[in-house]
């Protein structure tokens, strides 16, 4: 097929011990998923409905990455996530069927222009500006579930220039993996090139020009990100 533009190039990722990558098709992130993270951010962590947001796919970086400091914020902040990559998709998928769409794990980090997505908070607006910038989403490679098996207790941790900030275990979710794919699967089609980030647990922060990141999952992976 012929385009009047070079058309974008395919945001993908690796697959560990693999030579093909994992197509990325959209990021779905959950919001407020750890009650203690729900506190911090001043909310009541009762076990209500998840809510989602979005990121582009080309808001992907890979682990070891240099990422300039976001235009227009004065107040970047982390937030570790657990990665969810499916393989199979499917809508209305039952919590008890939804392990069977995943394909692997990542870990990845929701960087957040906060003082953007506090003032969008405040007018009611979308978050787009907050969450939906230029190297938004950093992530590692994609274990595949063959290999390490669904993470349940698995520590998750992000640290600053070597100082932990972020330390909790993925069973602490509020809505647990197979639950929030099938909410999600009720809302969107869920397709196989999908990215779930499931929620970040208490802790996060801001992060300046020159400081690199460094967290995990433990059985997933670990990944490392300066920003510049």
């Amino acid at each position: 097929m012929n385009y009047v533009i070079d058309p974008p190039v395919q945001a993908a990722l690796a697959v560990q011990g693999q030579e093909s990558k994992f197509p990325v098709r959209r990021i779905y992130c959950v919001g407020r998923n750890y009650a203690e993270h729900a506190r911090e951010m001043g909310h009541d962590p009762d076990r209500e409905p998840p809510f989602f947001f979005c990121k582009p796919a080309d808001a992907i970086v890979p682990s070891g990455a240099e990422i300039a400091y976001p235009l227009a914020t004065q107040n970047l902040h982390f937030e570790i996530e657990l990665v969810v990559a499916i393989g199979k998709g499917g809508t209305h998928i039952k919590a008890a069927d939804a392990l069977g769409h995943v394909y692997g794990y990542a870990v990845g980090i929701d960087l957040t222009r906060r003082d953007l997505q506090g003032e969008a908070k405040k007018m009611g607006r979308p978050w787009d500006s907050g969450k939906g910038f230029d190297d938004a989403a950093p992530c590692t490679a994609i274990r595949p579930v063959s290999d390490i098996g669904h993470p349940s207790s698995a520590r998750i941790w992000l640290a600053v220039d070597g100082k932990i900030r972020q330390d909790s275990t993925v069973d602490k979710l509020i809505w647990s993996i197979p639950e929030t794919i099938e909410h999600l699967s009720g809302l969107w089609a869920l397709q196989p090139g999908d990215l779930i980030y499931s929620g970040t647990p208490e802790g996060v922060g801001p992060v300046e020009k020159g400081e690199t990141m460094t967290g995990g999952v433990d059985g997933v992976g670990e990944i490392e990100i300066r920003i510049t």
